[in-house]
């Protein structure tokens, strides 16, 4: 008996069978690494499917065009104690922050810091949002944080969490997190050094200036800068699907078509940017309390 497949269903079986060799390669990447790990609840295995390790992430510093400081802060706080642990083993006052708490207005690169610090560090990174504690472990978020620092001490790393919403967060996780460091919009400075970033393999006329791009971007996060507004300058002719015709470079006019069109990603004076610095007040760090 012959059948007969369309492109379209091989296609989709393709697709399905690569999924699933990723996923059984991510699992075995995920034994190996945790062979020594004793697993002593439902969340701590839950925790473990989340696992990515440092060399499936391909996230780095440079890859980041801005946020100097946290950087900084969190080479400190999370690198050094886990290249140089000797310096760390004696006395109470001289042990590494456990917890690390990233949290500011969404799009500001909170998530990709983590990525970063797990690949130079050659760090594993869990790849879970603190929002999942208040969401999907309803009523055991604090079992559920107590499970990840329980893993993270099994392989004596920091952990390092991300949010939008810290206000949202229970005592019990705050405590956790002995570090809390807020990844505010960026400046006009480090817009300009995220503008850099995201353009430099575009090609660009003479007129395009990078200082006076960022000046007119007030309230944008990286993330915004990216996916809503510069990578998509309109203006330009697209080439024909067969020929030779080049795209022309982008001007000055290009962008500041595709602003006019678009707004910033959030106001700094609106209701989340205010609670967002009043957390910040109470419970926030200051990055020259570890430069």
């Amino acid at each position: 008996m012959l059948i007969n497949f369309d492109k379209a269903q091989i296609s989709s079986w393709k697709q399905h069978l690569e999924r699933d060799a990723e996923t059984l390669k991510a699992k075995t990447n995920i034994l190996k690494i945790h062979k020594n790990v004793v697993i002593k609840d439902k969340f701590e295995k839950d925790i473990l499917s989340n696992v990515i390790p440092p060399n499936d992430i391909g996230v780095h510093f440079e890859d980041i065009g801005a946020l100097e400081n946290v950087k900084v802060t969190l080479k400190k706080l999370v690198m050094v104690p886990l290249q140089r642990p000797e310096l760390f083993c004696k006395g109470r006052l001289t042990k590494p922050v456990k917890g690390v708490l990233l949290f500011g207005p969404a799009g500001t690169g909170k998530t990709l810091l983590a990525k970063a610090i797990a690949t130079e560090a050659g760090a594993n990174f869990i790849n879970i949002s603190i929002s999942s504690v208040a969401s999907k472990w309803f009523g055991d978020g604090e079992k559920y944080v107590k499970a990840i620092f329980s893993l993270a001490n099994q392989e004596r790393v920091s952990v390092l969490g991300a949010t939008n919403r810290p206000y949202d967060l229970d005592e019990a996780v705050i405590r956790r997190f002995s570090c809390r460091v807020m990844v505010d919009l960026p400046d006009a400075l480090n817009r300009e050094r995220i503008l850099s970033v995201i353009l430099s393999e575009e090609k660009l006329a003479p007129d395009v200036d990078l200082k006076t791009l960022a000046n007119m971007t007030d309230g944008y996060s990286g993330s915004y800068l990216m996916d809503r507004n510069l990578t998509r300058a309109e203006g330009r002719p697209q080439p024909p699907e067969c020929g030779t015709v080049d795209i022309r470079p982008l001007t000055m006019d290009d962008f500041k078509s595709a602003l006019q069109k678009a707004s910033a990603s959030v106001s700094p004076d609106s209701r989340n940017m205010r609670e967002l610095h009043q957390w910040n007040d109470l419970y926030g760090e200051e990055y020259g309390s570890y430069l």
